[in-house]
């Protein structure tokens, strides 16, 4: 199967673009599983779109680098010195040890010590709704709010910031979504002053959190300004994707009553039925490698040192994988592999977390407002060509 050169099929998406690109994606992975387009500077890049080839790269990082960013600029790196570096644009082995670092606290029995928090702050925020007649804007009530709260917690960020932090985080995550990388150099600046000084706060007052614990394990494996990088990482990668999720998960249950019936009935089920809801909206839609090698895919060759996109989202749909029911919602599903949370060295390290906030928010939302729709037409998707996202959804309980 030949190489569709500067096919329309993909293209950078961002806001009214989000709404439905799972037909494009379909014809990708059917007409041109590996596609050459070209970027606005001028070079080209490839795109996977099945999963096989999607997850098989994903574990090759020798082949399929993250070193040099995980965007299509060739300068993706520029905005970071070296000791920043997220963790997430490292290859093993200093990827590897970097991880070992972060990742104990971020263990499933781990995370379940945050259930509770969780809970009690859905709870507070759909009190708003109720306040409010049952209705309003569920990303700025809860789904846009609550991972801001646990990505807080876990970096020790005190009560009093909270608030500065949340408008804050907000700003990072909206100025690199709209623009490139280094069009969110003011706003990323600003996120490593504060956390420097929270690095510094924490070197006086341990707490039990991330920072506290890379504070203490000393500068040689863990420098101020890898701290401020690991900080970067939270932030730009716990947020909008599980504000993505979150809305997605809504309009799923809002678009097949059949199932949301299921998880009605069957309440257990809601924890195995987070993959099911990654799988299909897959938050984080495509990010990209760059190859350090030739590489042989469907007797053409990727030269070496060129981005290659992963299409995480035409992967997870794949009917290969998943069967001819891919593209619909089956909340009993047993989900063996999915991309939405990376594979291999990548795996998100917040994959625990990301599926309790799912899975309580869920929870709270059925056992509380159990005829709740969110009006996606009515929704505005964010800015940004990675991260699929309502920015703003309407939300109302039948009778509201």
């Amino acid at each position: 199967m030949s190489i569709v050169d500067r096919h329309p099929l993909y293209f950078l998406r961002g806001r009214e673009d989000w709404r439905d690109p799972w037909p494009a994606y379909s014809r990708l992975r059917d007409e041109a599983p590996l596609h050459r387009a070209t970027h606005d500077d001028g070079s080209d890049y490839y795109v996977l779109s099945r999963f096989d080839d999607i997850f098989d790269a994903a574990r090759d990082t020798e082949t399929f680098s993250s070193a040099k960013g995980l965007t299509l600029e060739q300068d993706a790196m520029a905005m970071f010195e070296d000791q920043a570096v997220p963790i997430v644009m490292m290859d093993p082995p200093d990827h590897t040890t970097m991880r070992r670092l972060v990742s104990r606290p971020m263990t499933p029995r781990r995370v379940l010590l945050i259930e509770d928090a969780v809970r009690d702050f859905v709870d507070q925020r759909l009190d708003l709704l109720v306040e409010n007649g049952g209705q309003g804007d569920i990303v700025e009530m809860l789904f846009k709010p609550l991972p801001s709260f646990v990505v807080a917690h876990y970096l020790g960020v005190p009560l009093s910031d909270r608030a500065m932090f949340d408008d804050w985080s907000s700003a990072i995550v909206q100025a690199a979504a709209e623009g490139t990388v280094t069009d969110a150099m003011d706003a990323t600046l600003g996120l490593f002053e504060y956390a420097d000084k929270l690095i510094e706060w924490r070197r006086s007052e341990p707490g039990d959190d991330l920072v506290s614990d890379l504070v203490v394990v000393g500068e040689e494996l863990a420098s101020p300004m890898w701290i401020v990088g690991f900080v970067f990482t939270m932030i730009t990668g716990g947020n909008d994707t599980m504000t993505g999720l979150l809305g997605g998960a809504a309009e799923l249950l809002t678009d097949h009553r059949d199932q949301r019936q299921i998880l009605i009935d069957e309440p257990e089920l809601i924890g195995s039925a987070i993959d099911e809801f990654l799988r299909l909206v897959s938050p984080v839609q495509n990010l990209a490698r760059t190859t350090t090698r030739p590489v042989e895919m469907y007797g053409e060759t990727i030269p070496e040192g060129v981005k290659v996109m992963l299409l995480w989202a035409s992967g997870n749909r794949d009917e290969r994988e998943f069967g001819p029911t891919a593209g619909e919602l089956d909340v009993r599903r047993e989900v063996k592999r999915i991309l939405s949370l990376g594979y291999g060295p990548h795996h998100c390290l917040g994959a625990s977390a990301a599926r309790i906030q799912g899975r309580v928010a869920i929870e709270q939302l059925l056992s509380r407002f159990a005829d709740f729709e969110v009006h996606a037409m009515a929704g505005r998707f964010a800015a940004g060509p990675f991260v699929r996202r309502y920015e703003y959804l309407p939300f109302s309980v039948k009778g509201s």
